[in-house]
């Protein structure tokens, strides 16, 4: 029966930890799922939106620390329990979602792997079997080495992944697993494999006028794109940081737009006060949440290629061609 807890120990410990690591280095993007989870289509408690980011920070440091403690041994009674209650309500969500064909995509993995609604689910069903091993037995396990180093392990790892995430919500995700990362090729993104929907199909650049530019921005050589998805909730401080930036890649003979998807009106009022000198292109508000977490933040492109991004906090540190 030992051999049957070790290996379920390590097969939980390392999904867990793997789960929580991939939504740890980009935690706005399970706020934005979690935001989808609240809304009405699904769960009905659009209340808690407002709350989606600490409530996501809180479960993704709770998830990567439970792995850490079954990994290290530390607290195994405590950590079994806890897995086993997590592991329930993820078990809930993920039947709801595939059963009434709510959220396709459960956020699990983050952006690193995607799996579908019934495929999360089984998998949670197998993970609940494992974990009830640990439940059961949990007096089997005991610490790797000895009890101060699962300890101070626990300890350290708590603090490291606080840093990370303090880290890319200032700056950005740490390891960007989305279509849009640097190097990708977005018109590459748009095609088709085979029978597959492409990782990349609802880019659409439109002009105040109704004109649509997508083409025009992809295959130009430098282009410089001021994303913030939704004006009224963007820094206010951070346009003021994009002026200069801007200002210098229109010199340099850059295609500057700022990409939204808030009213042209709120633009204008925008344009006016920090006397931009580039127009808008429409977007939708989830594709522009994909390609860049920071609001506003800065995306340079090469003839469709993503060559650079930036928070407006990291402004200074943009180079231009």
């Amino acid at each position: 029966m030992k051999i049957v807890v070790h290996i379920s120990r390590i097969i939980v410990a390392v999904t867990f930890i793997f789960s929580g690591f991939v939504k740890l280095v980009d935690p706005l993007g399970s706020a934005y799922k979690f935001e989808e989870y609240f809304g009405y289509d699904v769960l009905n408690m659009e209340f808690l939106i407002p709350y989606a980011l600490p409530f996501s920070i809180f479960l993704i440091l709770a998830e990567i620390m439970l792995g850490v403690m079954l990994l290290v041994g530390f607290l195994p009674k405590f950590t079994s329990w806890s897995l086993l209650g997590m592991i329930v309500v993820f078990l809930f969500l993920t039947w709801y979602s595939a059963y009434f064909n709510k959220v396709t995509d459960c956020g699990c993995f983050g952006d690193a792997v995607k799996l579908s609604s019934w495929g999360t689910f089984y998998k949670n069903i197998v993970l609940v079997i494992f974990i009830l091993v640990l439940v059961l037995k949990a007096n089997v396990i005991k610490p790797l080495i000895n009890l101060n180093v699962a300890k101070w392990t626990t300890f350290l790892s708590f603090f490291l992944f606080l840093y990370i995430t303090y880290h890319v919500l200032v700056h950005l995700p740490i390891i960007d697993f989305r279509p849009y990362a640097v190097g990708k090729n977005i018109p590459k993104g748009m095609e088709y494999i085979g029978d597959e929907e492409p990782a990349i199909h609802d880019f659409f650049l439109e002009s105040s006028e109704g004109e649509d530019v997508t083409t025009k921005v992809l295959t130009t050589d430098n282009v410089l794109l001021v994303v913030a998805y939704d004006l009224s909730k963007s820094d206010k401080e951070g346009f003021s940081q994009v002026k200069s930036i801007t200002d210098k890649a229109v010199k340099n003979g850059y295609l500057v737009y700022l990409l939204t998807s808030s009213m042209n009106e709120e633009f204008e009022s925008i344009k006016e006060e920090f006397e931009f000198n580039f127009d808008l292109l429409f977007c939708d508000g989830t594709t522009l949440k994909t390609i860049i977490r920071a609001s506003p933040g800065i995306v340079t492109l090469h003839n469709g290629t993503v060559t650079g991004k930036w928070s407006w906090v990291d402004i200074d540190t943009i180079k231009l061609e």
